[in-house]
This record gives C-alpha cells, structure tokens and sequence, in this order.
C-alpha cells in the first residue's frame, strides 16, 4: 500500500484526483534526438530516457493513477541500426531486472503488449518474472508495449477471432466489438483516456489503433529525456479541463 494519500498528494501538487484520467499511455519519443542535439551518442539518450520511465511510473503511484502504458520498442523499431537494437534490448533487460524492487515496495502490478518474436530468451525470462511475481499486486497497473504495433495486434486479433468461427464456437455474424477488444492484447484492460507524445511529432505511429478511439491527445515539443515531473502534471491539468463528449454532445444548451 502507498504511503501516502493520493487524493492529498494531487491537492498539492494543484492537480484535482477526481479529474485525473484513469488510463495514461505514452509514446516516449526524441530520445536520439536529445542525445545528438547535445553532442552525444544516441545511446545516452536512452538512458536518459530510462531515468525518465522510472520518474514518471513513480509519480503515477504517487498520484493514483489505475494504468500506464508506454510505448517501449515498436514493431518498425528492428529497422534501426544493429549497434542501436542491441543496445536496447539489453537496456530494457537491465530496467527489467533493476526496476523489480519497485514493482513490488509500490504495488505496481507489471505487464506487457506486444508479440514475442524476435526478443532474446533473457529479455523473455525477465519480462515473464515481473509479470509473475507482481501478478496479486493491486495498485498501478505498468504495462510495457514492447514489439508492439497496433496493426500486427488487430492481425492477431482477426486470427484469434477467425480460428473460433473456424472451431464454429462463433459465427461471424456474432462479432462485434466486445469479442475484437477480448482478442486484443490489451483484454481485460481499460482504454486510454490521455495519450501523451513527446519531441512534438503530431502522429499516432502505429499505436493502440483501437483503443484510443475517443483518448485525449497532448503533444508536447520536449524530448522525452526532458519530461520532468512538472510536465506531465500540465499534461494532466490540461486533460482535466478537457470537455469529453465520446461522439454526442455536452450538456450545455445550444451544444452543436
């Protein structure tokens, strides 16, 4: 159990704990971007940017909040230099195994999204543990999307859902969208309700395609090495002043 109280920790922090989004995913963007501006190898970006997860996962448990979801290495991310893929597997290997102690002083419940192919039988073991030992844990809910792409999830997806019509435990004129959202990799989890990218790029990249139908977009021009405790409250400020409709209209009269 925390130590202390969200809903006080949010007062003071200005923010109000009944408008905070329940779900946060993030798409942790400009990490070689922030290396190279300053002279360095992109590598020390990504290490950087490993302070910056374990600032961030910190302060959700510290504000409340049910779940986070950060976009770790995607798909398309084996098109990148050897030297560099390498470097972050062994990185994610390492945060794995370091980060476990957390995970469990703060009731961190850890998971992942992604397919497994592709990532090392040490990246696999680690991953598998975490998820494992803090399975009965019941505060944050930390998942990790990792060789992950929103399309190859829904190709998954329409498989699963096919081998069952094909078994004939469903017919096709039974699928809607409760059985699509079970095959998913995120089944069983909510939707985001605020996604936030970081290094300004205005662009989705391939990213819970589904689930973020009706999310709240923030778009900061900062790095991710740079996503300091202050931004991510203004991020969250600014989702709380948000008027969320989910298609209809407001409660206001004259609301077109």
């Amino acid at each position: 159990m925390p130590s202390h109280d969200p809903i006080t920790y949010a007062h003071n922090a200005g923010l109000d704990a009944a408008k905070l989004p329940r779900h946060v995913a993030i798409i942790m963007d400009g990490n070689g971007r922030w290396a190279v501006e300053r002279g360095k190898q992109r590598i020390e970006g990504h290490l950087r940017g490993a302070d910056i997860v374990r600032a961030t996962v910190t302060e959700s448990c510290k504000l409340g909040l049910g779940q986070l979801t950060l976009y770790c290495f995607s798909a398309e991310n084996w098109k990148r230099p050897d030297e560099e893929v390498g470097f972050l597997m062994s990185l994610l290997k390492q945060y794995l195994l370091d980060e476990r102690e957390l995970i469990m002083a703060e009731n961190i419940r850890f998971t992942v999204i992604g397919r497994r192919d592709g990532l090392s039988d040490e990246v696999l073991a680690a991953m598998d543990e975490s998820i494992r030992l803090s399975r009965g844990n019941t505060g944050l809910t930390l998942c990790l999307a990792i060789n992950y792409g929103g399309r190859t999830e829904i190709v998954d997806a329409c498989r699963t859902i096919a081998e069952r019509v094909r078994r004939g435990e469903l017919s096709p004129q039974q699928i809607d969208e409760e059985h699509i959202n079970a095959a998913l990799y995120t089944a069983g989890m909510p939707d985001p309700d605020l996604l936030i990218r970081t290094a300004g790029e205005m662009r989705i990249s391939n990213y819970l395609l589904w689930q973020i139908s009706y999310a709240e977009l923030w778009v900061t021009p900062k790095c991710w090495p740079d996503f300091d405790t202050q931004l991510f409250h203004e991020a969250l400020r600014d989702f709380a002043g948000r008027k969320r409709r989910f298609g209809g209209l407001a409660n206001v009269q004259g609301a077109v």
